[in-house]
C-alpha cells in the first residue's frame, strides 16, 4: 500500500508538471503574439515588426536553451523564473509604451520649459537618439523573454528526471509534446478571446498564469527549493504588482498612448479586427475642435479636411456614372463617404465592412462620447449610417463580393474606401483578381474609384494600382490628385468598363449644391500630373493575388519615409 500511494503521487506529481508545461507554452506564444502585435502598431512597419519580433524570440528562445545548463539547481531556478517571467512578461508592453510615450513628449517638455517659440521643437541629435532607441524597446524585450522562455522547457525536463530519480527514455517527447499542446491552447486563447481585450489587460492575465505556475512549483517542491522564504516574499510582492496593474494598468496605458497623439485622446477601443483612436484638438472655446480618426496609429481622417478627401473620392466617380441609383461602398465605416453619396438621388447604398465596432461607434457615438463630441461625429456624417437607404454588410469584402456576384447583383457606382496597402490582409484587396470580380458587380455604363495612396510619398505604389486595374480588364483608367494637408497630396484612381473615359464625361456634369470644396475647374485640373511623373510607369508590376507587389512597393515607400530605409 505505501508503494502504491508513491506511485500515485509520483503520477499526479507528473502530471501536475506536464499540465504546468502546457500553460507555460501558451504563455510564451502569447507573449510573441502580444510583444509582436504591439510593435506593429507603434512602429508603424506591421509586417517587418512582427515578423522581427517573433523571429528574435525564437532565436533567444534557442539561446536560453543553451544557457540554461548554466542553472545548478532546476527546482530552484525554474520556481525563480517563473517570477520574473511573470513580472517582465507582464509589464513589457506597459514599459515600452512609457518608453516611446516619452521620447515623443520630451520635444514638447523641453520646448515649454525653455519658452522657445511655437514653431521651434527640438528634434535631431540626442533628440532623435533617443527616438530611436525607444523604437527599439520591444525586441529588446522579445529577446529577454525569449531568452527566458527558453530555459524553461531544459528546466522542467531535470525536474522530471530528479522526480523519477532516473532518466526518462521519453522524457523529451512528453515535454515537446505539451509544449505543442499547449501553444495551440494559447493561440486559440489568443484568437478567441484575448486579440479584443486591451493589450496591457491580455498581458497582465498571461504574466498572472506564470505567476500561478511559479507558485504551484513552490509547493510541490518546497523542501528541494532554496532562499524558499525569499521567493515566497517575492511572489507575495508580485501579486501586489499584478493587482496594481489589473486595476490601473489600462489607465496607465491610456496616458502613455496619448502621447503618441498630437491631441488629447478621447476613445480607445481594441476590436477584433484593429486599434481604433479618436483624438480631439481643442482649439479654444469659440471654436469647434478638431477630431482625428487613426486605424492602428495611422491616421484616417481629420474632420478639418476629411471634406477634401470625400469630395473627391465620391462625386468624380457619381458624376461620370451614367445612373446613381444603386452603390456599392467597400470599407467607409466612419459614414463619411456615405454622407456624400447621399447628395445624389440613390435609392440603395450597399456598404462592406469588416470591423462592427466601426459601423456602431459612427453609428451611435452618444454610446462611446461624451455628448458633445459625440453630436460632432454626428454632425460629422450627417447620421448616414441610419439611414433607410443604407444596407451594411458585415464581412470582408474579398469573400463577400463572391456572394454578391453569385446573387447576379451589380451596382451603377463601386467606391473603394480602404486603408492603405500596408499589410497582407489589404494587399489582396488591391490585386487583379479582387478587381476583376468588382468590374463584374459593375453596370456596363458605371464607373469605379479607388483610394490609392499618395501619389507623392508611395508613386510606385500608386502607379500600380492603376496597371493593376488596367490588368484586371477595366477599358478606361485614369488618376487624379489633390493636396490634403493632413495626408499631404493624395490620389484616386477612377475607370470605366467602356466607352467614354472619367474625365471626359464629367466635363458637363452638374454636382450637387452643396459641396464646400469641389468645383468643375479643380476636378478637371486634378487629372493634370507634373512632367515625366510616369516616365518609369514601365518598370513599375501589376499587383497578382499572392505577389504582394504593392504591399512592398507602400511598405518600401513609408520605411523611406520614417528615415528606416536610405533613398537611392
Amino acid at each position: 500500500m505505501p508503494t502504491l500511494n508513491k506511485q500515485w503521487r509520483l503520477w499526479l506529481t507528473d502530471a501536475m508538471l506536464i499540465f504546468i508545461m502546457a500553460v507555460l507554452a501558451g504563455c510564451g506564444l502569447i507573449y510573441e503574439y502580444l510583444l509582436s502585435h504591439y510593435a506593429g502598431r507603434v512602429l508603424g512597419a506591421v509586417e517587418h515588426a512582427i515578423y522581427t519580433t517573433i523571429g528574435l524570440m525564437i532565436v533567444f528562445m534557442g539561446i536560453g536553451s543553451f544557457a540554461a545548463r548554466k542553472i545548478a539547481d532546476e527546482f530552484t531556478g525554474f520556481a525563480w523564473l517563473e517570477v520574473l517571467l511573470g513580472i517582465v512578461g507582464a509589464t513589457s508592453v506597459l514599459f515600452i509604451a512609457m518608453l516611446i510615450g516619452f521620447t515623443f513628449t520630451l520635444p514638447q517638455i523641453l520646448s515649454h520649459t525653455f519658452a522657445l517659440p511655437a514653431d521651434v521643437i527640438p528634434s535631431g541629435g540626442i533628440m532623435q537618439f533617443l527616438y530611436q532607441a525607444a523604437r527599439f524597446t520591444p525586441y529588446i524585450a522579445a529577446a529577454i523573454l525569449g531568452f527566458m522562455i527558453g530555459i524553461e522547457i531544459p528546466l522542467i525536463a531535470r525536474v522530471r528526471e530528479k522526480v523519477y530519480q532516473k532518466h526518462l527514455t521519453h522524457n523529451a517527447g512528453t515535454i515537446y509534446g505539451a509544449d505543442y499542446i499547449g501553444a495551440g491552447v494559447g493561440a486559440a486563447v489568443w484568437i478567441l478571446w484575448m486579440m479584443s481585450l486591451e493589450i496591457n489587460q491580455a498581458a497582465v492575465y498571461t504574466g498572472t498564469l506564470n505567476l500561478v505556475a511559479g507558485v504551484l512549483i513552490l509547493v510541490l517542491f518546497w523542501s528541494r527549493i532554496r532562499w524558499r522564504k525569499c521567493l515566497l516574499l517575492m511572489q507575495l510582492l508580485s501579486l501586489f504588482l499584478i493587482v496594481m496593474l489589473a486595476l490601473n494598468g489600462n489607465r496607465w496605458m491610456q496616458t502613455f498612448t496619448d502621447m503618441l497623439y498630437m491631441d488629447k485622446v478621447v476613445y480607445q477601443q481594441q476590436t477584433e479586427y484593429q486599434q481604433i483612436v479618436i483624438s480631439e484638438r481643442n482649439l479654444g472655446p469659440s471654436r469647434q475642435s478638431v477630431l482625428n480618426l487613426y486605424l492602428n496609429g495611422r491616421l484616417q481622417f481629420s474632420s478639418a479636411d476629411e471634406k477634401i478627401y470625400h469630395e473627391m473620392l465620391v462625386h468624380p466617380v457619381m458624376a461620370a456614372s451614367a445612373r446613381q441609383d444603386k452603390i456599392l461602398v467597400i470599407g467607409g465605416g466612419d459614414g463619411l463617404a456615405a454622407r456624400e453619396i447621399f447628395k445624389w438621388p440613390v435609392q440603395q447604398l450597399d456598404m462592406i465592412e469588416l470591423d462592427p465596432q466601426m459601423i456602431e461607434l459612427f453609428k451611435q457615438p452618444e454610446k462611446y462620447l461624451p455628448p458633445k463630441l459625440a453630436q460632432q461625429i454626428i454632425d460629422l456624417n450627417q447620421h448616414s449610417l441610419v439611414s433607410d437607404k443604407l444596407n451594411v454588410m458585415i464581412a470582408d469584402a474579398f469573400n463577400q463580393v463572391d456572394l454578391l456576384l453569385e446573387e447576379n447583383t451589380t451596382y451603377d457606382t463601386i467606391i473603394v474606401d480602404l486603408p492603405d496597402p500596408n499589410h497582407p490582409d489589404l494587399n489582396k484587396l488591391y490585386t487583379t483578381y479582387f478587381y476583376q470580380r468588382l468590374a463584374q458587380l459593375l453596370s456596363a455604363d458605371g464607373a469605379m474609384v479607388i483610394q490609392s495612396t499618395s501619389p507623392y510619398h508611395a508613386k510606385d505604389a500608386f502607379i500600380s494600382i492603376a496597371k493593376t486595374l488596367r490588368h484586371a480588364g477595366l477599358q478606361n483608367v485614369e488618376q487624379y490628385h489633390q493636396n490634403v494637408p493632413s495626408f499631404g497630396e493624395w490620389g484616386w484612381t477612377i475607370a470605366t468598363k467602356q466607352g467614354l473615359p472619367a474625365s471626359v464625361r464629367i466635363i458637363d456634369s452638374e454636382y450637387p449644391a452643396n459641396l464646400d470644396w469641389l468645383t468643375a475647374p479643380l476636378l478637371h485640373a486634378s487629372f493634370v500630373f507634373p512632367k515625366n511623373f510616369y516616365q518609369r510607369a514601365d518598370q513599375v508590376k501589376v499587383n497578382h493575388l499572392g505577389s504582394q507587389t504593392l504591399f512592398l512597393y507602400h511598405d518600401q515607400a513609408w520605411r523611406k519615409q520614417q528615415g528606416l530605409l536610405s533613398v537611392h
